[in-house]
């Protein structure tokens, strides 16, 4: 497998910053999904003491999953066996759940929803959170078919 080309990140930027911009763009609208984002920053700034960005750091660390489960078909049967999750994997789902949950609240604008979800998943509650709790959950439910992981 070749190894994956590295990409450019403007200076002073980011990297989880851009991927999160990336994500979170509709449509190929970067420069709408750069203010939606820039726009929950402010939003989160008036919110709290804390520095948003730092806020942001805390909400994808709290959402990273550790475990996950997949299925594994033995014998007929498919077991959902507990795996570890590789970093390039974590931060993904991370994103994809912080956005996902963002955008299933209803009644405000996006840079508001993003705001609240953020400040929700720093302080390990939200949709986001609840989301790799259930994960968890069932990573420690089927603990018992660990062994059949490769």
């Amino acid at each position: 497998m070749a190894t994956p080309v590295k990409r450019y990140i403007p200076e002073g930027s980011d990297p989880n910053i851009e991927k999160f911009i990336n994500c979170l763009m509709h449509g190929g609208k970067k420069s709408t999904a750069r203010r939606i984002f820039w726009d929950a920053v402010e939003a989160m700034k008036k919110r709290t003491k804390e520095a948003p960005l730092e806020v942001f750091q805390k909400a994808l660390l709290n959402v990273t999953p550790l475990v996950e489960v997949r299925p594994k078909r033995v014998g007929g049967a498919v077991y959902q066996v507990p795996t570890e999750v590789n970093p390039k994997r974590q931060q993904s789902l991370s994103v994809r759940w912080l956005i996902g949950a963002a955008r299933a609240r209803k009644g405000a604008r996006m840079a508001e929803r993003l705001a609240l979800e953020l400040l929700d998943a720093a302080g390990n509650q939200g949709g986001a959170v609840k989301k790799k709790e259930d994960l968890q959950r069932m990573a420690q439910a089927n603990k018992a078919f660990a062994h059949l992981a490769k």
